[in-house]
């Protein structure tokens, strides 16, 4: 939920949020509706200008046209709309984008090599598995499984469903998912073997 307040002696707005990066209330006074963020986003510094209150999701989508990701429910309930943050899988339609400042952002796009045009290990296995019908959850689905394979490339079946279970799929049954998570997982082992 978000608070914003005028204070009558000067022009600041203050922002304060439920939820952010790691669960605290966030304040923030800004001098204007509209701040310039600079942004880390698939390993490239981009400077936007938005205004303090939207998301995340909106600033990717609106202000520099990464797509990829999906705004399913705007209210964090289907994970259409996951990235990650230093890592961490986030929803990005609940993030405000400037929380986000000086933290690495990852989004669908930069998980293909750019050189080679090369598509990620678990973006394949989801080809080859079918772990996509409609598409609409997969981009969220694959940022949630990068965020649990860059931790554990042995993950349990088990493990799997507890990372996906944030993430809403209403065509595959989740099975093709799984098998195309593990079938990724096995893949970046042996990549990741083979380097040795």
């Amino acid at each position: 939920m978000i608070n914003q307040t005028k204070s009558k002696s000067a022009e600041r707005t203050k922002i304060g949020c439920n939820g952010g990066l790691s669960g605290e209330t966030i304040v923030m006074e800004a001098t204007s509706a509209n701040e310039k963020l600079k942004l880390t986003i698939n390993g490239k510094e981009h400077i936007v200008k938005c205004n303090v209150n939207e998301t995340l999701a909106e600033v990717l989508r609106e202000k520099l046209g990464l797509t990829g990701l999906k705004i399913g429910c705007d209210s964090g309930e289907c994970g259409a709309c996951t990235v990650l943050v230093n890592g961490q899988s986030i929803l990005s339609c609940l993030t405000l984008a400037v929380d986000c400042q000086g933290k690495e952002i990852l989004t669908i796009e930069g998980l293909e090599d750019a050189k080679t045009g090369k598509l990620h290990p678990i973006q394949q296995a989801f080809v080859e598995h079918h772990g996509t019908q409609c598409g609409y959850c997969t981009p969220g689905m694959i940022m949630v499984a990068k965020a649990l394979l860059d931790k554990n490339l042995t993950p349990t079946e088990e493990e799997i469903r507890e990372a996906i279970n944030g993430n809403l799929c209403r065509c595959t049954g989740y099975i093709s998912i799984i098998e195309s998570i593990s079938a990724a997982a096995k893949k970046m082992r042996k990549e990741r073997d083979g380097k040795r």
